[in-house]
């Protein structure tokens, strides 16, 4: 009997904290959330957007519209001033206007607005992010006991296998 985490030479598997399915569709212009349903949100982040690129205008609405159909209308969008193309002060998305706020943070998260103050941070990963390294960090910041900053998580690489290192055969 073999485990589904255990190679045949008996060293473990690294879990990926996605399902496999889900890790391997994760691509540029996803985002990934988790929801949850108290009061008080424990962990940092609710989620993560890996964008194809930096400019808000093209970016944003995709977002928006996915992020409207699970969270209902957004009224606002807080992103970091430096790491964004030019930031109008308004989007129209699905017939709505959706008000951008710009500030000079550079934390790596975008924050949504959904009515007048419930706020959802998501980490924005880098366009240009490797995909293994996106997907690592995607599913770093959606694990339910995050208490990691966005930018630590972006550092801090895929995760090293558990045990001793492979012999060469």
């Amino acid at each position: 009997m073999t485990d589904a985490n255990v190679s045949p030479h008996h060293v473990p598997v690294p879990r990926r904290l996605l399902p496999d399915e889900v890790h391997c569709s994760v691509e540029p212009g996803t985002a990934l959330l988790r929801m949850e349903t108290t009061g008080s949100r424990q962990s940092l982040l609710d989620g993560a957007w890996w964008p194809r690129s930096r400019d808000v205008e093209r970016e944003l609405p995709p977002l928006i519209t996915a992020l409207t159909e699970h969270l209902g209308p957004i009224t606002r969008v807080g992103l970091d001033a430096s790491a964004w193309n030019a930031i109008p002060p308004r989007l129209v998305v699905d017939d709505r206007v959706v008000h951008l706020d710009s500030f000079p943070v550079g934390d790596d998260t975008v924050l949504i607005t959904r009515g007048d103050n419930d706020h959802f941070s998501l980490m924005v990963v880098p366009p240009d992010t490797p995909p293994e390294a996106a997907r690592t960090a995607m599913a770093r910041a959606v694990h339910a006991d995050n208490a990691t900053q966005a930018a630590e998580i972006l550092l801090a690489g895929p995760p090293r296998p558990a045990g001793p290192p492979r012999q060469p055969a």
